[in-house]
């Protein structure tokens, strides 16, 4: 659908003028102003057709191409610029759109066949045997409107993305575990009892730093200042810097850990088989968890306790953001019922409490 008028007005010196207006659907309104009716009819005119020309190059490239080739390049020349646990989960979720819509053409894959596809696979079970849910679906989604973004703007193989015209799953509110004093109590001794040396240190600095999981099995050694009682973090899930304070409990842990240090890494929890790539903690944990009675725990959970813990403390809404890395204050406001209500000195007195 489109239309193109032109409307005459007159000018404080008595000049006439025309103004030409295109509007056709799913692109910018076009404007121009003429002093001649003739010029701005001509405009007019060649405008909508350099506008069909281009929605027929579209269209035509849409046909031309398979979902898969969309992928495969998207693939070749997009993710590999990303990070890796990005690419990990990206080529993952791709192959999986991939294995439904492979062989079709761009121009056949429309929003409402986009949304019947979200919906079997919320209705699918997972390798695990759980039903998937509206938060992993969703995040297929993402993975593929990523994809038309970049066919959209770049390669111009199509004119728009139908994962934006449809609905995102309702998800289930964010998980509020978080260990009580006795569970802490039980879990670290369970971890000291372990058979792998270093898990005790890793779940102190987890719930004494509010760290995510990969944050702190791949710290490194110059990341690292003992003396300040700090890390950098320049890797960051949000790709941005920064620091999270190392104190009390954890820093003394952190010095006697600093006494040896293997030469040919600057992990400070390196793999056993490849000393370049962080130790997989999670045979470990798993272990340790069982040997406790806590149950509905995993370890991002322990997140969870650290800005459990820190609000508890009297820290803010902002101040747990800046330490555990949230962009926004919303994912920080789930902790807010349980603060009555400083960054390095907020953590020392939650380490202090938490370990005492």
């Amino acid at each position: 659908m489109h239309m193109a008028n032109i409307q005459t007005r007159t000018t404080a010196d008595n000049r006439v003028m025309y103004t030409a207006r295109i509007r056709i659907k799913g692109f910018p309104q076009q404007t121009a102003t003429f002093s001649r009716l003739t010029d701005a009819k001509q405009w007019v005119q060649k405008t909508e057709a350099r506008i069909r020309e281009g929605m027929h190059f579209s269209k035509a490239e849409a046909k031309r191409h398979t979902f898969t080739e969309m992928v495969q390049r998207y693939t070749r020349t997009v993710l590999t610029n990303k990070s890796a646990k990005i690419q990990y989960q990206y080529a993952q979720q791709l192959r999986k759109w991939s294995s439904l819509l492979g062989d079709l053409t761009l121009d056949k894959i429309t929003p409402a066949l986009i949304a019947e596809q979200r919906e079997n696979l919320a209705a699918e079970i997972t390798p695990r045997g759980n039903l998937r849910s509206p938060a992993s679906v969703n995040r297929y989604l993402a993975a593929l409107s990523s994809v038309f973004s970049v066919a959209i703007k770049e390669w111009q193989w199509v004119d728009e993305n139908p994962v934006k015209k449809i609905s995102k799953l309702r998800e289930k509110k964010g998980r509020e575990r978080f260990l009580s004093a006795d569970e802490i109590d039980h879990l670290l001794q369970a971890c000291q009892e372990s058979y792998n040396k270093d898990l005790y240190l890793v779940v102190v600095l987890s719930l004494s730093t509010g760290a995510r999981r990969m944050e702190i099995w791949g710290l490194r050694w110059s990341e690292i200042d003992l003396n300040a009682g700090k890390a950098i973090l320049r890797e960051t899930k949000n790709k941005q810097t920064r620091v999270i304070p190392i104190q009390s409990y954890a820093l003394e842990l952190m010095r006697e850990k600093s006494k040896v240090r293997r030469i040919d890494t600057d992990l400070v929890f390196p793999g056993t088989v490849d000393p370049q790539k962080p130790f997989d903690f999670r045979k470990s944990w798993e272990s340790a968890l069982r040997k406790t009675s806590i149950k509905d725990f995993r370890w991002h959970d322990l997140r969870h306790s650290a800005g459990s813990y820190l609000a508890m403390n009297g820290a803010s809404a902002r101040e747990i953001a800046d330490i555990l890395g949230h962009k926004t204050l919303q994912m920080a406001m789930r902790y807010s019922h349980l603060s009555e209500g400083h960054s390095a000195s907020v953590v020392k007195s939650m380490n202090e409490k938490m370990f005492e």
